[in-house]
């Protein structure tokens, strides 16, 4: 009776897979840093910060007819930071860092639901951050919509930590986790139409911060802000060029502005070229108004130079940017790249001083795969000027004469099942 119950339950469990995609993958990325001036300007009598750290990750996701289900689980580990034989993961970096379920609706509709990536063309205002071992992820309901050519995302989002029960049990709803532009509340549209050569889209979207203490008192209340957008996007044959156009207005910002123009050209088979240029709103110092954009949750780690002085949990309500660069890819086999880019940077606005030039940063990015597995090495150097100095609060004087940052990466991505 025990083989015949067990022989069923094996037939039921084949024909469910049979009618269904089970997946299953994991992900090994250790990455060593050097870092003498990454992300800010390193004075000449500290040391260079050098540390490896390690993601993991274990994806496995199931699909059927009527809905998706996909679960991500990661923990991000930097060598040592245990001491032996602890009991308990002391930097607690172990997480769930996508957990979502997608209902089929028909007619083109679908609602994804839970924990995800939310990422949009080049991932200026919405990206994954799959540079930063962390990531990026949001909890939101969206309905979606795709037909031919043409999508339409809306999601909503309202955060909450019930880090008060008391607070939780009452009426109050009051968000007190915040840091790193984390909104309370996000309701957005984003609308698309591709073409053979050209693609167009459209994002509108609020944020609802919570709202500070004012005499003793925590207000259930947010603060508004508003981006508004497009980005364009054009390829015919060798030839590529894709514009971004945002505003950002609300409660406390008005009359904020991004804009982006890049150029791209296969010169050959090997070799592809690029230039463009990026303008960033800012803040006059001799002024009151928040006029100063900020590019919010995009993977910012991809724009203004890989060294991070800007807009990488820093710069913000600053004096702005403006960045003009030029790039090269080399293809040097099939299984290897070479990546120069050079970017120089001024401010959009005048520092305190009236200086606006602040540096040119050259980035070289190797790239080589091997079966099963790749490695990346990467280096980067600052040439600041003197509104770098001025920006960053370090005087030249004190100030290294090498301000560089090395790194090398393996990415292991193992598919268990598929």
């Amino acid at each position: 009776m025990k083989k015949q119950y067990l022989l069923v339950c094996i037939l039921a469990v084949t024909v469910q897979f049979a009618n269904a995609q089970f997946s299953l993958d994991g992900e090994f990325r250790p990455r060593t840093e050097y870092r003498h001036g990454f992300g800010t300007l390193i004075p000449d009598a500290a040391d260079a910060g050098f540390g490896i750290s390690t993601r993991i990750r274990l994806n496995a996701g199931y699909a059927t007819e009527s809905y998706k289900f996909y679960l991500s689980l990661q923990d991000v580990m930097v060598w040592g930071e245990n001491r032996q034989i602890l009991p308990y993961d002391q930097n607690n970096s172990f997480a769930v860092f996508e957990a979502w379920g997608e209902l089929t609706l028909g007619s083109g509709f679908s609602t994804k639901l839970g924990r995800q990536i939310i990422s949009y063309d080049d991932e200026r205002i919405f990206g994954g951050l799959d540079w930063a071992q962390q990531g990026r992820n949001h909890d939101a309901a969206l309905i979606q919509y795709k037909k031919d050519k043409f999508m339409l995302d809306v999601a909503l989002a309202f955060s909450q930590d019930y880090s008060d029960p008391t607070g939780f049990r009452s009426a109050s709803t009051v968000y007190n986790t915040t840091g790193f532009f984390t909104y309370k509340t996000m309701q957005y549209a984003y609308l698309k139409q591709s073409w053979d050569s050209f693609s167009g889209s459209l994002l509108l979207m609020n944020n609802g911060f919570q709202k500070f203490e004012v005499d003793g008192v925590t207000p259930d209340g947010v603060n508004n802000l508003q981006t508004l957008g497009t980005h364009l996007d054009y390829k015919k044959g060798s030839f590529g060029i894709a514009a971004n156009a945002f505003i950002q207005t609300g409660d406390q910002i008005k009359g904020a502005y991004l804009l982006g123009l890049d150029f791209s050209y296969k010169a050959t088979p090997k070799v592809g070229l690029g230039a463009g240029i990026e303008i960033i709103s800012g803040n006059d110092p001799s002024s009151t108004k928040n006029e100063a954009f900020f590019p919010l949750y995009g993977t910012n780690h991809k724009f203004n130079g890989f060294m991070d002085y800007f807009y990488v949990g820093n710069h913000a309500n600053t004096i702005g940017l403006f960045d003009v660069h030029v790039s090269a890819n080399f293809t040097l086999s099939e299984t290897s790249s070479l990546l120069i880019k050079a970017l120089n940077f001024s401010g959009e606005q005048e520092l305190a001083s009236g200086e606006k030039s602040l540096g040119t940063e050259v980035d070289l990015v190797y790239t080589k795969k091997f079966k099963g597995y790749s490695m990346v090495l990467g280096y980067s150097h600052m040439f600041a000027a003197d509104g770098m100095y001025e920006l960053k609060g370090v005087s030249e004087a004190n100030a290294s004469d090498i301000q560089n940052w090395a790194w090398a990466m393996i990415v292991m991505k193992p598919k268990f099942l598929n």
